[in-house]
């Protein structure tokens, strides 16, 4: 069985096909897929197959399917193109025959009121629509999108956002790309839609404490109305694409669209997920 992982050079990617290894996999048996093959020079020192990929330019996804039963189609970072990337993906996948494709999803995709839902949603009609066998894995919010915030906050001893009450069942990354990995290896999950989230959906204010704990300094969560954080970051310099992306995810998070959790994703991993406190000590 030979295993294509596309956006290998990526973080979760990479993490995706440790994972792989560490379980197991024959290296020889993993495609990793770049868009600079040069990036990933160190994969195939690991004895990984590695081909161009580009979402792009179709000609390199169809190229790079050849020979390839499993598919890990991670979704693309360029938000408002996903879909024909995507969609040059799936075409490929269709008309190589592959047995499986997997595909990295968001939180409740066909129903969410989150901005970054539609080209998700999108993407899952696009893989229903092409017939492939497939699994879909709707990741919540990575621990490590936090980075970012956790610096601030141990500069600054503050926490602010829009998110009202709102909670958020993160996890690691690797605690994702261990779920993928399982998929990508065990029969019987394909037709499944995997909503994946930490144990433990936390507030903001939990994220302040976890924050004080790992940095040594008292951090306060300031709650902040979507006018006030949006003339926050355009005092900060932000553009108003910018501002209204964070602040339309913002108000998704106070509307709950990261709030679920039902340890499907420990189920699959076989194991706690990281705990808060702990992936964002990794951070620091």
């Amino acid at each position: 069985m030979t295993i294509l992982v596309t956006g290998a050079t990526g973080q979760l990617g990479r993490l995706v096909i440790d994972s792989l290894l560490e379980r197991g996999a024959d290296p020889a048996a993993i495609v990793a897929g770049a868009r600079d093959i040069a990036r990933a020079a160190d994969l195939e020192a690991r004895g990984v197959r590695v081909v161009e990929l580009d979402y792009d330019r179709p000609e390199t996804v169809t190229a790079a399917l050849d020979g390839v039963d499993r598919v890990l189609l991670i979704s693309g970072s360029d938000v408002g193109q996903r879909v024909p990337q995507h969609r040059a993906v799936i075409d490929a996948a269709r008309a190589a025959g592959v047995s499986q494709l997997v595909y990295t999803s968001a939180p409740k995709a066909t129903t969410s009121d989150l901005v970054l839902a539609p080209e998700h949603k999108a993407t899952e009609e696009l893989i229903a629509a092409s017939g492939v066998p497939a699994v879909i894995l709707r990741n919540n919010w990575y621990t490590e999108n936090y980075a970012a915030d956790l610096a601030r906050a141990a500069s600054t001893g503050v926490l602010a956002a829009s998110v009202g009450d709102g909670r958020v069942a993160s996890a690691g990354r690797r605690d994702f790309a261990e779920a993928a990995a399982v998929v990508l290896q065990e029969d019987g999950h394909i037709g499944e839609v995997y909503e994946l989230g930490g144990d433990i959906a936390w507030t903001y204010a939990d994220l302040a404490a976890a924050i004080s704990e790992v940095v040594g300094r008292p951090v306060v969560y300031t709650p902040l109305s979507t006018e006030e954080h949006a003339a926050a970051l355009e005092a900060a310099g932000l553009d108003a694409g910018t501002i209204g992306f964070v602040t339309a995810l913002d108000a998704g998070i106070r509307d709950g669209a990261l709030a679920d959790t039902d340890g499907t994703l420990a189920r699959l991993i076989g194991r706690p997920t990281t705990p808060l406190v702990d992936g964002l000590r990794a951070l620091a």
